[in-house]
């Protein structure tokens, strides 16, 4: 039962996401957390902060104002104390110059005590590359900015991540 709610839950935060709205997923982040999107790209970095992934969120609205997740497959183990979630998704976009593409990915979430504490995103990369290298002119050159990097190193050095977030 608890599985099927955090599924409902993880489907309900991308129907927000969906409509622009990244600020329920904010609100269900832990006071500690990670927001990981992998490569090196204005779309990928560590962030530790609220601040820096409401800026992530505004950035991807951004270079990507019409995006849509569409959930396939949802695995959830574990407990409230410490439950891991995998997501594979399709995504549709059009980005900042008008052209529409789609790609697949997948998100590991972890879940404690009904807070968010790390968000790993898993793009594909060349997809993203070509998008933002494509949006150079179309997005003012933010697509070619620097990654909201705000804790550099992915992974995280060993000991880190149970250091700081449980």
């Amino acid at each position: 039962m608890y599985h099927s709610f955090v599924r409902r839950r993880i489907r309900n935060l991308f129907e927000h996401i969906n409509q622009g709205n990244a600020q329920p997923f904010l609100d269900g982040l832990a006071p500690e957390f990670e927001h990981i999107f992998i490569g090196d790209h204005a779309m990928a970095g560590r962030r530790i902060s609220r601040e820096q992934t409401a800026e992530w969120y505004a950035r991807l609205y951004r270079l990507l104002p019409k995006i849509t997740f569409d959930p396939q497959r949802i695995d959830v183990a574990g407990g409230p104390w410490n439950t891991i979630a995998v997501v594979e998704w399709f995504e549709s976009n059009e980005a900042s110059d008008g052209v529409a593409t789609t790609t697949a990915g997948v998100h590991v979430v972890t879940i404690k005590w009904g807070k968010v504490t790390r968000l790993l995103i898993l793009s594909d990369t060349a997809t993203v590359h070509d998008m933002l290298a494509r949006t150079a002119e179309s997005s003012g050159g933010e697509s070619q900015s620097p990654a909201l990097d705000e804790a550099p190193g992915w992974p995280a050095p060993v000991g880190e991540t149970s250091r700081s977030l449980g």
